[in-house]
């Protein structure tokens, strides 16, 4: 019956590249409530395009470059596909990873789930060599190559790939719980913030209470900042001093 199941598709030789550029443009800039199916979609299409169809979507890839560049490092959406197809045949990984500071290193692992995170993906895996379950930032991987071996499933720490990852990224960075009032319908600063905002409760008609985390005060500051209204820090101590220095930078800058 009509809408019961998605019914299997002909696609021609421009619909199959377009889909493929399509799913490629939102695998490498997330948009919050598709991004792991359009890595999911595009690791399954590849794997059927025939070789002279994935020579042309490359071809474009490479040639198309973002008006607006994200602030965080690009992801390279082949990267993302590996990822995700050795996470779904359950098979060993291995990759070339870069660390905070630098350091290179070989890695051998079990994908288990990519996370996206605002414009950042992380890869959930069992590390074979340090017998432990560990998260990769997506763009510090490179030449990601399947192995060809197959793991047998293992019980993850945590059920929740989310919960994990962000449990792992507030454990090895500091983190400033922010709480503030913003003369902005609750409504309206949800839009604003998007995935940004942990709670927002409403005040009143005309303002509402901010609660959230994040590892840096720039971007608390900053945030707060860009969405155009009067807003009140109550915590934490240390963002209203970075905002008292910004705002003599700001004044300094200005100064005839």
């Amino acid at each position: 019956a009509a809408g019961a199941a998605m019914p299997p598709l002909l696609l021609d030789d421009e619909e199959a590249v377009a889909i493929a550029v399509g799913l490629r443009t939102a695998a490498a800039h997330p948009v919050e409530g598709i991004d792991e199916a359009s890595v999911r979609a595009l690791a399954k299409l590849e794997q059927v395009l025939p070789s002279r169809l994935r020579h042309r979507v490359g071809a474009l890839a490479a040639a198309t470059v973002p008006m607006l560049a994200g602030a965080e490092p690009p992801v390279d959406p082949r990267t993302l596909t590996v990822l995700a197809g050795a996470a779904a045949n359950r098979e060993r990984l291995r990759f070339a990873y870069r660390s905070g500071d630098g350091t290179e290193t070989r890695r051998l692992t079990e994908p288990y789930r990519l996370v996206a995170s605002g414009r950042r993906w992380y890869l959930m895996a069992f590390d074979n060599d340090r017998d432990d379950w560990r998260i990769f930032r997506a763009d510090r991987i490179g030449d990601p190559h399947p192995t060809g071996v197959r793991f047998p499933g293992r019980v993850p720490p945590d059920q929740d790939p989310a919960e994990f990852v962000a449990a792992k990224l507030y454990s090895s960075a500091p983190v400033y719980e922010v709480v503030a009032t913003l003369r902005l319908p609750a409504g309206q600063a949800a839009r604003r913030l998007g995935a940004a905002a942990e709670s927002v409760e409403p005040v009143d008609d005309h303002s509402c209470r901010l609660r959230g985390r994040a590892d840096t005060l720039e971007w608390l500051a900053s945030r707060l900042l860009m969405l155009g209204c009067e807003f009140e820090v109550h915590e934490p101590p240390e963002l209203r001093a970075y905002l008292r220095a910004l705002s003599a930078r700001a004044a300094r800058a200005s100064a005839p």
